[in-house]
Parts: structure tokens; sequence; C-alpha cells
């Protein structure tokens, strides 16, 4: 049997943090594991930012709350879940995920949380098990399945590597050029066949 494992921002829904970056006007916030390939360089960065800015979860939350699907996603998702079981290998936290999975008709997610004091910023954030895409792949399949992943992302490389079928999605140009040997899929037709 084969999972498919895939991941949110960049393949299924655009990514959060260049949204909060564009309602805010704070350009700083733009930046996603696309342009940092540290994730706690990345949040560590972020969360000094929104502090400073005395930005609260709530106002994340309510960017969040209006954001669509890709076009085409929830489409290619409800495909590929007719053909194998699918699980969602995201960077992303509870805390913001809700609302995204109620679009995308509540796929299974794996994500991480974030700690928030009593005035409702966000203090710290926790990961589910650091290097936990490649971590959930390899458990996988040491239960028996085969797995195909998808990501766009420097987060998404160990995933990719840890599948048996790794497929970048719409990469940008620095990440295609150090990891030449994925394939590449640029739209959901392509990469349900990739993944299929």
């Amino acid at each position: 049997m084969i999972i498919c494992c895939l991941d949110l921002e960049g393949v299924l829904v655009p990514e959060i943090w260049i949204q909060v970056s564009k309602k805010t006007g704070i350009d700083a916030l733009k930046y996603t594991t696309r342009d940092i390939p540290h994730y706690d360089v990345l949040m560590r960065r972020r969360l000094s930012i929104l502090k400073k800015e005395k930005i609260r979860l709530k106002d994340i939350q309510k960017v969040i709350a209006r954001i669509q699907p890709m076009p085409g996603a929830k489409a290619f998702l409800d495909k590929l879940r007719g053909h194998q079981q699918v699980v969602i290998l995201s960077d992303t936290f509870e805390q913001f995920a809700k609302p995204l999975m109620t679009k995308l008709g509540y796929p299974a997610l794996f994500c991480n949380s974030l700690e928030v004091d009593r005035k409702g910023f966000i203090a710290d954030y926790h990961l589910r098990q650091k290097n936990g895409k490649a971590n959930a792949v390899r458990a996988l399949k040491s239960i028996g399945f085969k797995v195909h992943a998808a990501g766009d992302s420097y987060n998404d490389i160990t995933m990719l590597k840890a599948a048996d079928r790794g497929v970048l999605f719409n990469p940008p140009a620095n990440i295609i050029k150090e990891f030449p040997k994925f394939k590449i899929a640029r739209n959901y037709k392509q990469l349900l066949n990739a993944l299929s």
C-alpha cells in the first residue's frame, strides 16, 4: 500500500507568512523555507518581528481565515486520495491549520504547535519532533508502507530523500539547482502523475 506525504504551504495553500507579510506590510515576514534553509533561524526571526511589531496570534489567524487553497488543490487532493492514503506533513502549527484543513476536506495532518502567552502573543514554537517530516516517512516505511512525497522547500528535502519517490512541486530555482535529482511537477496534473 502507498501513502503519499505532502507538504502543505506552497503545495496546497499559499505560504501563510507571505500572506501575513502582505497584510501587515512587514516585508521581513515574507521569507519562508524556500529562502532560508534553517527552520529555527527562520522561526526565531519571525518571533522576534512579531514581538517587536506587537502582532498577536489572533491577528495571524484572521489572515489565515481568508486564505484559500491554491486553484485546483482540493480537486487534486480528492483525486489523489482516490488512489492512495494521504498525510500532510507540515511545519505549520495546530493554531494555524484548522481553517485550511476545513477548506481541503480534512486530510490527516502532522504539524507543530505554538506556545502562546496570556496576552495572546506567540512566545515560542515546539516541533512535534526534530526532522519530523523525514522521521514520519521512515516510520511509515518501517510498518510496511511504500511512501511517495511532494514538497517545494528546503524543509521538504529530507522527506523527499527518505521517501521511495520524491517530487518537487514548483520549487524555486535555487532548490532545483541544489537538488537536481528530484523530479519536478509544475501543475497538479503532473504532480498526480508523478505520485501515482
